[in-house]
């Protein structure tokens, strides 16, 4: 079941509004998007667990961005 919050930010994201965590590597070749989050906080405060889960798989030369975005594709490789 879906916190109040997790619909807001679902409808923020249908809006446009919502903010993701975007994870760049470099091996893999890859382009992942995390989200939807209400606020840039919000997501800057879960990013950490996104690169630390993506170091554990052995990703390499991993940047991240926190923007507002609607990612029609999740992960891009």
């Amino acid at each position: 079941m879906k916190s109040i919050s997790g619909y807001l930010a679902e409808l923020s994201n249908i809006l446009g509004l919502a903010w993701w965590v975007e994870v760049k590597t470099s091996l893999p070749a890859c382009i992942y998007f995390f989200g939807p989050f209400l606020s840039q906080t919000e997501a800057k405060v879960a990013l950490p667990g996104y690169v630390e889960d993506l170091e554990t798989e052995q990703a390499q030369k991993i940047s991240t961005t926190v923007k507002q975005c609607q990612p029609s594709q999740l992960t891009v490789c």
